[in-house]
């Protein structure tokens, strides 16, 4: 079986090498300027150029029949030649010369900008890669027009006070804007006007139309058959949201799995568990004891809902969170914030971006943080984190890019395992009345690096090489609840104990993809083929102490303790190392305009091996699976999308069966259907789907030797859920949920847990956060924001035998920006109501909300 293994290592690899060395091979052939069909004369013309020229500048004629083929598919791209601006009775008037069929464009307001955004179409100008025209009419600040990823092409038409209005009509080959202005009084000028004019390189607002995560190729939305979830920048900076799962409140199907003492990210997503589940930038971040995300430098949060084996290997059924975060831009910009708030926070961050050299072909960027502060819970141990990413991009070529970027965070703040149980409701006692010691304590370090090459083969096909390194050495002692005993809830004496764990992970990921487009007569296709490759390393340290120090939770008699010293451990511990490779291949078919069919397939082949050091003992596994889905888009108008899916996932089982061996993987199977729809000419952008998944192979104790375990064991989790997402009017913003989940044990070998609710799953969800900014006038910048969040009744552990009840929680927002700089407030839980987040473990250890905190910041950039 390790034979199988080592020779899917080498194909990966080989692999792996063969596409980077491709790429390379193309870039020392461009910028030598060797290509066969080069003569001495377009050498000389390449070493007089004073820029290396764009693609899109770029006009090769077909050489081969792929080539011409290739072409004839992609002539019905709109080009756009030329652009007229002139004035009109009404205002203004702006020509788009044309090539090709009449396009069908979109509009959309951002700030004081009217944007058009035109579909399947290219910005083919004699002279420029781009248009701008500053002040071309009273009240009309700029007119810009860019280029998009995709085949689009966005202009921007901005007003001097106020967004203009516009009547886009097609005339024979032209496409003609006629622009109204709506401006007050006119004065701004061509800089002010840049601010508002959305690129590519600025933010999106709150709308965002394509994601990467779902498929691993940039597809919109509303083709991706399946529940894509957003929550962009703007949202996260306007409700200062500093952790996870501040952010995560505003999706539904979402909630909190304890967090081992408010220390680690943990979480589900549709009922079952997504904890270890993180990316970034399409990357797994895979260690257990990863320490809280730092949330600075997110451009934006993707919640894909659903297996997703099919693209990123062995992992729980719920779904997976990627963390996209900032890149290095092409202008410098130096940006600096301070927040001060409840319970002595104090938190500086920086972030300074630009250019290396004159060309702008390295760029850099560097996001840093310090954080100091206190639980809002009594305890001596303070909260001190110190995060920086440093992110480098190398433009080696017009086709190849090269991003290398590296993360240091250190971590330490008490653990806090939160307060216990009565009856079937959490112990009615002050939320803030600690039960651990003051200086229980974890403290993480975590450094990761790796680099992004991509390389473009030609205008059709291109390849992608991804490493990442990643280690975390994790450290904690803390006075845990301690059970069997645990408490007594008539008298009110909890029992506890020291306990010790001392972990250390590293994780190597290599990842390979190919993806190219091309045609099948009339059948368009985008086809991808990766192959990933993962080991990691796990060394755990753990110990559980002897029972000591009862403490009464009704009437607390806080005494000094015996505190042990990390020295006094000496644990043997033990060892798990797995290596795992995956192949897969996916095809978005595009069967006919209105059409499109999504299909892929993934095999797995992992390797475990645990060693206990003491006895020097060692377990092994392996497994290979297969991951499939299938999905399909209906889009009877261009912004409304009917879709329906299938897809499993696959992780491996640690129960062992009688004879020593392991249960197989455990496995999630999900169907899916859905709605999809751009409302308010593409500025809100709407879900809703209803989902049946189940997680089988599960274990159960084997009913002819309770040490072991048979694979008999079922759950599921079913629902239906609504997101929204975007811009109501210039200036409103919204992004709101609903959810409901049902998710129970539906086979269990005939145990009392059968019929039982997961642990830690909402019932219902909800949330609604909307913001409004005035546009103009002397209030222009003036921001409010307001949201309320709610969580259903959730059950507290397998047995279902106590209940955390549902709460409310209301959250707010006030800020201010002028020219450079903004100041914010932000109070969350406004009301002060008394609410719990989720259980950590069983009866004993219930995490209760925070009371109202205050957040105040004030922000400037150069």
């Amino acid at each position: 079986m390790m034979n199988q293994l080592q020779r899917s290592i080498f194909v990966a690899t080989v692999l792996s090498v063969c596409c980077v060395q491709s790429a390379w091979a193309e870039v020392n052939s461009e910028n030598l300027g060797v290509e066969n069909s080069l003569d001495i004369n377009s050498l000389e013309q390449v070493s007089a150029a004073n820029s290396i020229p764009q693609i899109s500048e770029l006009e090769p004629s077909a050489t081969t029949v792929d080539e011409w083929i290739t072409q004839i598919a992609q002539s019905s791209i709109v080009e756009i030649t030329g652009i007229q601006v002139n004035p009109s009775d009404a205002g203004l008037e702006v020509t788009l010369e044309i090539t090709g069929t009449q396009p069908t464009p979109s509009t959309s307001v951002v700030g004081n900008a009217l944007i058009i955004n035109i579909p399947a179409a290219v910005l083919s100008l004699s002279d420029a890669d781009e248009f701008q025209q500053s002040n071309p009419a009273e009240g009309i600040a700029l007119i810009s027009a860019t280029n998009l990823p995709n085949n689009r092409v966005r202009v921007a038409i901005t007003g001097a006070d106020a967004p203009p209005t516009v009547s886009i009509n097609g005339v024979d080959q032209n496409l003609i804007l006629s622009i109204t202005s709506n401006a007050e009084s006119v004065g701004a000028t061509e800089e002010d006007a840049i601010q508002v004019v959305v690129t590519d390189e600025q933010e999106e607002g709150y709308i965002v139309d394509n994601s990467t995560t779902a498929t691993r190729t940039d597809t919109l939305i509303l083709e991706v058959p399946g529940s894509i979830q957003i929550v962009p920048q703007q949202v996260i900076q306007e409700q200062n949201a500093l952790r996870l799962p501040d952010i995560f409140r505003n999706v539904s199907g979402i909630g909190e799995e304890g967090g081992f003492g408010d220390a680690l990210d943990q979480f589900n997503i549709r009922g079952f568990t997504a904890t270890g589940q993180i990316f970034r930038n399409g990357i797994r971040v895979p260690n257990v004891f990863s320490p809280l995300v730092e949330t600075e430098n997110l451009e934006r949060v993707e919640i894909l809902k659903g297996p997703a084996s099919v693209l990123y290997g062995a992992l729980e059924p719920g779904g997976i969170i990627n963390l996209v975060t900032e890149q290095p831009l092409d202008d410098p910009r130096y940006a600096a914030s301070l927040s001060v708030g409840s319970f002595g926070l104090l938190r500086p961050t920086f972030d300074l971006t630009g250019p290396l050299n004159a060309d702008e072909t390295l760029l850099y960027r560097i996001n840093a943080v310090y954080e100091t502060g206190e639980r809002w819970r009594d305890f001596d141990t303070d909260i001190d984190r110190f995060y920086v990413s440093p992110v480098l991009t190398w433009r080696i070529s017009d086709r190849t890019d090269l991003t290398i970027d590296g993360e240091y965070l250190y971590d330490e703040r008490p653990v806090d395992r939160g307060i216990p149980a009565i009856g079937d409701r959490p112990a009615d006692i002050p939320r803030d009345r600690v039960f651990g010691d003051p200086d229980d304590f974890i403290r993480t370090e975590s450094y990761s690096l790796g680099y992004q090459l991509e390389h473009e083969l030609n205008d059709d096909w291109r390849v992608r090489n991804a490493f990442r390194f990643l280690q975390t050495n994790s450290i904690n002692l803390r006075l845990d609840p301690f059970s069997p005993e645990g408490l007594d809830e008539t008298t009110g004496i909890l029992t506890r104990a020291f306990n010790f764990n001392d972990p250390l992970e590293e994780s190597y990921i290599v990842q390979t993809d190919v993806v190219g487009e091309f045609a099948t007569g009339p059948v368009d296709h985008t086809l991808l083929f990766g192959v990933d490759y993962v080991r990691q390393y796990q060394h755990f340290e753990t110990f559980f102490g002897d029972a000591i120090a009862p403490i009464n939770i009704f009437d607390p008699v806080y005494e000094e303790l015996d505190r042990p010293s990390l020295s006094d451990f000496v644990v043997p511990g033990f060892d798990i190392v797995s290596d795992s490779v995956g192949i897969f291949l996916q095809d978005q078919i595009d069967l006919t305009d209105d059409l499109i069919l999504l299909v892929g397939g993934r095999f797995d082949f992992i390797d475990q091996e645990s060693i206990d050091i003491e006895s020097s003992s060692t377990t092994t596994q392996y497994d290979e699976a297969f991951s499939p889905r299938v999905g399909i888009v209906y889009q009877p108008i261009e912004d409304l999308s009917f879709y329906a899916s299938f897809s499993r996932s696959l992780v491996l089982n640690d129960s062992v069966q009688a004879d020593g061996s392991f249960l197989e993987p455990i496995r999630g199977t999900q169907y899916e259907i859905g709605v999809k729809g751009e409302l308010l000419d593409g500025r809100l952008l709407t879900t809703l789907a209803a989902y049946n998944l189940t997680r089988t192979n599960i274990g159960v104790p084997d009913p002819e030797n309770i040490d072991f375990f048979i694979s008999t064991g079922e759950q599921r989790s079913r629902g239906i859920e609504l997101d929204v997402l975007g811009e109501i009017l210039p200036g409103w913003n919204v992004i709101a949920s609903l959810g409901y989940i049902e998710a129970e044990v539906t086979e269990d070998g005939g145990s009392e847990l059968e019929g039982n609710r997961l642990r830690n799953v909402p019932d219902y969800t909800a949330s609604l956060w909307t913001s409004y900014e005035i546009q103009s006038g002397n209030l222009a910048g003036l921001g409010f924001g307001a949201g309320i969040f709610y969580i259903g009744n959730r059950a507290g552990d397998a047995q279902n035998t106590f209940e955390l009840p549902s709460y409310l929680r209301t959250d707010a927002a006030l800020y201010y920006q002028r020219d450079n700089w903004q100041v914010a407030l932000n109070v969350k839980n406004l009301f002060d109501v008394e609410y719990f987040e989720s259980v950590n473990f069983g009866r004993l250890s219930i995490e209760p909300g925070a009371p109202r905190t205050v957040v105040g910041t004030v922000s400037v950039e150069f």
